[in-house]
Parts: C-alpha cells; sequence; structure tokens
C-alpha cells in the first residue's frame, strides 16, 4: 500500500486534490481511498488529507500517520507543523515553492531521503498562470504523476473532467500537464 499526505489551507483544494487523485487512480484500476481531515472549518486553516492506493481492498480508515509521499501545497506550514512525521525513509516530498530546501531551512530534515525524492515546484506560480488562481492542487497531481509515476496524465484528465466542466477543466488539465513535463525536467529543490 502507498500513502499519500497532503498538507495545506483551507480554500487551497487540498480535499479536491485527494478526490481527484483517488478518481485518477481507480481509472487505471487500482483501489484507492481518499480521506479528508478538517481541524478548524475556517478559510486559511491548516487542512490535511490523505490517499491510500492499493491493488487490494482497503479496509483502513483512519488518518495516514506512515506517509510513502507529503505534498506540501502551503510552504508557510513547513514551520507551522510538523508536516513529515512518520515520512517513510524511502518517501517522497513534493513542496509548491520555487525556494530551495536551504533557503526554506528545511535540508537538515530530509537529508535522509534518496536522491530524487525531493521536489520543489512553483505550483502557485502555475496555477496564477494557467487558471488566474492561487489554487495548486491540480498543478501538484501533474507533479505527483511525473514523480512517482503511479497513473497516467491521461486518468488525471478523467479526473480532473468529472470535477469540473469545460474551459475550467481544460485549464485544469493544462495546468497539471505543465508541471509533469516541468518535474520531467528535473526540477529539484
Amino acid at each position: 500500500m502507498f500513502q499519500v499526505r497532503i498538507h495545506g489551507r483551507g480554500g487551497q483544494g487540498v480535499v479536491s486534490a485527494a478526490e481527484m487523485l483517488s478518481i485518477a487512480l481507480f481509472h487505471e484500476g487500482a483501489h484507492a481511498q481518499a480521506i479528508p481531515s478538517f481541524g478548524s472549518e475556517r478559510m486559511g486553516a491548516p487542512v490535511e488529507a490523505y490517499v491510500r492506493i492499493s491493488d487490494q481492498e482497503i479496509e483502513l480508515r483512519e488518518p495516514v500517520s506512515e506517509p510513502d509521499m507529503v505534498i506540501i501545497q502551503d510552504p508557510s506550514l513547513l514551520h507551522a507543523l510538523d508536516v513529515f512525521a512518520g515520512l517513510s525513509p524511502n518517501g517522497y516530498v513534493l513542496i509548491n515553492t520555487s525556494r530551495s530546501l536551504e533557503e526554506l531551512g528545511i535540508q537538515d530534515k530530509l537529508a535522509h531521503l534518496p536522491a530524487g525524492h525531493i521536489h520543489c515546484l512553483p505550483g502557485t506560480e502555475l496555477a496564477l498562470e494557467y487558471l488566474r488562481r492561487p489554487t495548486p492542487n491540480t498543478v501538484l497531481l501533474g507533479a505527483f504523476c511525473a514523480v512517482v509515476e503511479s497513473f497516467s496524465m491521461e486518468s488525471l484528465g478523467k479526473a480532473i473532467n468529472q470535477k469540473f466542466a469545460g474551459i475550467v477543466a481544460e485549464k485544469n488539465i493544462e495546468a497539471a500537464q505543465a508541471a509533469f513535463d516541468k518535474i520531467k525536467e528535473h526540477i529539484g529543490c
């Protein structure tokens, strides 16, 4: 089983990202489960969502405490919460930022991870460019697709089309593809 924990703030589409990720995985024939977690239900409050991926039926229903991948939609949470708690020694990290790990002050927290398992991507900048809104959720899903390769961009496009319609879906797919391409060009932290 592969487990993902997504950190962000209310209004960034953290829960929608988890839902779209699980739908994309269903399109690949995998078993997937999206679990939202809400603390305070106010705009801007820290929010987590979890996704489990398996080739077998998933019976767990609790939050992910030992993720294989952590996606950080809001880098201000890096010093506010222990977002890397329980991360697998071979885990992956995807951070929505154009800054380096040194600039973020977190290089020591991630030094144990294998090379190529940490990726930084200016997701909000890409979202503003393609969507005209600072919502990096689909952008980061495109990056996730490139990093882990557990589902195709075609399946992600289908999931986005299930969540959004018309031009909004098209723009989100374009933004996700742009992120996928940037990660494949090997943009690291």
